[in-house]
């Protein structure tokens, strides 16, 4: 294997790892505060199950990175292209937007998903107002996601 495309390959899998990492722990943050609002009131499922899925994204914008990357270097093909090593090294860049943003924001809205679990518990028909602040953290990983995408887009091979 050429170094440029083990170069790529690896931006490629921190895109989808990272921002995977971020979604898993953001998810378990968020399903452990909502089950224990569960367990003294189960009629909240259905807002705590929106909360805790939310950070569910950032995962799912990885993948979508690494899918567009593994496209782009021919892997779904038969013929992987030849990619130097400047061009391995801007993929690997590309693919990093996505990975930090979605590590991080991933974490930080399962935070802000499980203070809004314990908010459901005390007023349950507000729980839109929890769903608003956890789209705030959202949308840095939706940037990620653009700006990957992006930078992608511009690498000729």
């Amino acid at each position: 294997m050429e170094l440029g495309l083990a170069i790529s390959i690896l931006g490629i899998a921190l895109a989808v790892g990272l921002a995977g990492i971020g979604s898993a722990v953001g998810v378990g943050i968020a399903g452990q505060a909502s089950n224990g609002v569960m367990a003294e009131n189960s009629e909240h499922f259905v807002p705590l199950l929106l909360l805790t899925a939310l950070p569910g994204t950032q995962g799912i914008y990885g993948f979508l990175i690494g899918i567009i990357g593994i496209m782009k270097l021919g892997m779904l093909g038969k013929a992987i292209v030849s990619v130097s090593y400047s061009q391995g090294w801007s993929i690997f860049f590309s693919c990093l937007p996505i990975a930090i943003a979605g590590l991080f924001s991933g974490i930080h809205q399962g935070k802000v998903c499980a203070t809004g679990a314990y908010m459901v518990s005390k007023n349950p028909h507000e729980f839109v107002k929890p769903l608003v602040m956890a789209v705030f953290v959202e949308f840095y990983a939706v940037l990620g996601l653009l700006a990957s995408l992006l930078l992608l887009r511009g690498i000729k091979l």
